[in-house]
């Protein structure tokens, strides 16, 4: 988790669709996997029966490992359920 940020920052395609995202457009880390997919990706991810079970997983997880809470907007956590852009 050191380099996070240099390798979300920007990302130019969703990891799961491989749609090209545009720097203006809005993008978010999947909670599965940490990757960094589109918002049309990230609708069909909240609709699996056990969304809710996994982030709170990950929550707890990421809180362990960063030591910041998940809605610090400096942390790696937030940006799993905040949308940010370029």
């Amino acid at each position: 988790m050191d380099d996070w940020e240099k390798n979300i920052v920007c990302a130019g395609k969703c990891e799961h669709c491989d749609s090209l995202l545009d720097p203006k457009q809005k993008r978010i880390l999947s909670v599965y996997d940490h990757k960094v997919i589109c918002m049309v990706c990230k609708k069909i991810e909240e609709q699996k029966s056990d969304y809710e079970d996994v982030s709170k997983a990950m929550i707890a997880d990421c809180i362990k490992k960063t030591d910041r809470p998940y809605g610090n907007p400096g942390g790696f956590c937030f940006h799993h359920f905040c949308p940010y852009k370029c």
